[in-house]
């Protein structure tokens, strides 16, 4: 057991493993985080927090994920490197270890262009790839990036990555992950999955490789809330949207409990389908409070 979170004890158990993601506020308040919390606790093993993402200034992920630990819900911290050099990341991996955050998924971070200050110098002192090497040579190396000896309460993260299987070219998507395994990421999230045929391709080539007995591969599904969503869902690079998908939606009477249907028709098809899988990654984007229903209804409560 490296870090002790609930997350790593849930994947290592075996047991298929829920995360949730809450967006933090573009505000001081944490009332909103603080509900969603609440409202999850009971539902997930821990909720990813993220880290101004598309390059959106909002509450840190740190201290939101203060908030949600407060309340119930393991946080899992984002960290990218858009924004802080190596001095900076590194404080604050300290500073969030202190304050209880025990997961932490590793990020190149939305390019600035994409968020509220396009102007904006971006940081990049080391890629994903390298904070992932360098977070583990913390915790099982006790260094520092710059090799200096950590003398005492070395950070010890459950260490994440995330994948893309829809990024092109997509033969190299599994060399990628790949390279984040060998760096030390433990535990995998993934894009969001609407081509299941592409995804269950994906996995296949991890499977054959043995990538999924290296490190715990979780599902990312992302429920759609209506035709509007799915539509700018489809302008996202590194996203693809059957037309299939986008019909049922256009056509249902009630567009929000199609999406419901869809994502819990997808849940079924990966646990019965798609080898390899160690959990689900909900990413209800701004829809947090539908997470319980899905849940539920898919049968997978936590004990």
């Amino acid at each position: 057991m490296n870090a002790g979170s609930r997350l790593e004890q849930v994947l290592k158990s075996g047991r298929l493993a829920v995360t949730a993601e809450i967006s933090p506020p573009k505000h001081s308040s944490p009332e909103g985080i603080i509900n969603l919390a609440r409202i999850l606790k009971d539902w997930v093993d821990a909720a990813n927090i993220t880290d101004c993402q598309a390059a959106v200034v909002r509450m840190s992920s740190i201290s939101a994920g203060i908030h949600i630990l407060q309340n119930g819900l393991e946080p899992v911290i984002q960290v990218t490197c858009r924004d802080r050099n190596r001095i900076a990341i590194q404080s604050d991996l300290l500073g969030a270890y202190s304050l209880g955050m025990r997961n932490l998924l590793c990020l190149s971070g939305d390019h600035q262009s994409f968020g509220n200050h396009p102007a904006a110098k971006n940081v990049y002192d080391v890629d994903s790839v390298q904070l992932i090497q360098l977070v583990r040579r913390m915790r099982d190396e006790r260094k520092f990036f710059s090799g200096e000896e950590i003398k005492k309460c070395e950070p010890r993260f459950f260490i994440g990555a995330v994948a893309n299987p829809f990024a092109d070219p997509f033969e190299l998507q599994v060399d990628r992950l790949e390279k984040k395994i060998e760096a030390g990421a433990e535990f995998i999230q993934t894009q969001c999955i609407y081509d299941m045929e592409r995804f269950a391709r994906f996995m296949e080539v991890c499977v054959r490789r043995g990538l999924h007995e290296r490190a715990y591969i979780l599902a990312g599904l992302t429920p759609i809330k209506g035709l509007r969503s799915v539509s700018y869902m489809r302008t996202i690079p590194g996203i693809t949207v059957p037309d299939e998908i986008v019909s049922r939606v256009k056509n249902a009477r009630d567009q929000k409990a199609e999406g419901i249907n869809i994502c819990i028709e997808q849940i079924n098809y990966i646990r019965k389908n798609i080898k390899g899988i160690s959990g689900i990654h909900l990413m209800a984007i701004a829809w947090e409070e539908i997470v319980p229903e899905i849940v539920k209804r898919a049968g997978l409560r936590r004990e």
